[in-house]
């Protein structure tokens, strides 16, 4: 059964609703109609409809729409607006999976808005992985909380390396390829801040 969202007369004010948070999300990663309608497997066309709450989607178009924007079906649909401060607990950052030795932690609480934080920690020789990797065209700030890790920002042929101590920071592009490792012989902790928060 396909359910869809603006399909009636009693859910055209939900629709504008949803399409007004649809946009407001959408503005703040900086993402065009073309890039959301892209990742979205929608056309422009359809998704500045969808925004003025003049044409209804699809459960399994709301799903992708809200994976294009980082966010769940729920975040779409929440009316509460976050301005109360949020605690999280060390003990209920959730774990992101990573290569052997690496534990990756979002800091920031969904539904993310203008920034997302992660924390990694790094055994001696872990890595991000092998390859460099990019994830939307994003400001990227690492910051080193102990140890010492090294930054590869490049293509594998031609990457340049960058070392930093704890204290150190390097601000980059999250469209270049990057890569972290820890090349030493001590654990490492480092901080990703990025703004605005790129596509999941």
């Amino acid at each position: 059964m396909v359910l869809e969202v603006g399909a009636d007369d009693d859910s055209e004010a939900d629709a504008v609703r949803l399409g007004a948070r649809i946009r407001a999300y959408r503005a703040m990663r900086q993402m065009t109609l073309r890039d959301l309608a892209g990742q979205a497997g929608a056309s422009p066309g359809f998704i500045s409809q969808l925004e003025r709450g003049h044409t209804s989607a699809s459960i399994g178009m709301i799903r992708r729409i809200a994976g294009a924007l980082g966010l769940t079906v729920a975040d779409l649909f929440s009316e509460s607006d976050i301005v109360a401060p949020r605690v999280m607990r060390r003990s209920e950052r959730p774990e992101l999976p990573t290569g052997p030795g690496t534990r990756k932690y979002l800091i920031s609480q969904r539904p993310l808005q203008n920034l997302e934080m992660y924390s990694g920690e790094f055994d001696p020789g872990a890595s991000t992985g092998d390859e460099p990797y990019t994830h939307g065209d994003s400001q990227e700030i690492l910051l080193v909380l102990r140890g010492r890790a090294t930054l590869w920002i490049g293509p594998s042929e031609s990457a340049s390396s960058y070392e930093l101590e704890a204290g150190d920071s390097i601000e980059y592009r999250t469209s270049t390829p990057h890569r972290v490792v820890n090349e030493s012989t001590e654990p490492a902790e480092v901080l990703w801040v990025i703004s605005p928060p790129t596509p999941a």
